[in-house]
């Protein structure tokens, strides 16, 4: 089984540069475009079914993308929401370096709390869905940070709208790719 993480595509907050976490801000226009050109990038591999977060960004991409390849639109999965940062959301960086110039927003969710509902939506998707190759649509910081749980090594920022590529080796996960771009050595 192959799984792919995508980032969805661009929202008017990520156009300002606004902290955008757990707040659900829809895709606009680049975004939609984003979510039809992924399609291209995924082509190739028989992906059978695309799940997502529930938020309307990484819902939306999913539809595009599950539209665009033909394949099952799975269900959203609460565990791939994306991480909250609390009092911080809808911060620009001027806000930021103000108020919170250590990042340190009040009600900010830990990192461990964030690769710890990223494995369990993982190991939840391969429960519910076996051997079909997998699409998984959510959010930057969620999959940054459990592909680099699963990889042992960290990764540069997710781009909107781009591919991580990984499957199962028995009990641990391998990462193929990232940001479109294929990994040169695996570390687990």
């Amino acid at each position: 089984m192959t799984l792919a993480f995508i980032r969805h595509g661009q929202t008017d907050w990520n156009f300002e540069k606004r902290l955008q976490g757990s707040t659900d801000i829809p895709l606009n226009d680049t975004g939609r475009a984003q979510a039809r050109d992924a399609v291209s990038t995924l082509e190739g591999v028989d992906w059978e079914v695309i799940v997502s977060s529930p938020l309307s960004r990484a819902r939306e991409t999913a539809a595009i993308i599950a539209a665009g390849l033909d394949i099952e639109l799975g269900p959203a999965y609460d565990e791939l929401i994306e991480r909250s940062y609390g009092e911080g959301e809808g911060a620009t960086a001027e806000d930021i370096a103000l108020k919170w110039p250590d990042h340190q927003y009040p009600g900010l969710e830990s990192l461990d709390s964030v690769v710890a509902r990223g494995r369990a939506a993982l190991e939840r998707i391969d429960a519910e869905y076996g051997d079909r190759n997998t699409l998984i649509v959510c959010h930057g910081t969620i999959i940054r940070y459990t592909l680099a749980d699963l990889a042992g090594r960290p990764f540069d920022q997710i781009r909107n709208g781009s591919v991580a590529t990984f499957e199962r080796a028995g009990e641990a996960w391998r990462v193929l790719s990232v940001n479109d771009e294929p990994l040169t050595e695996f570390v687990n």
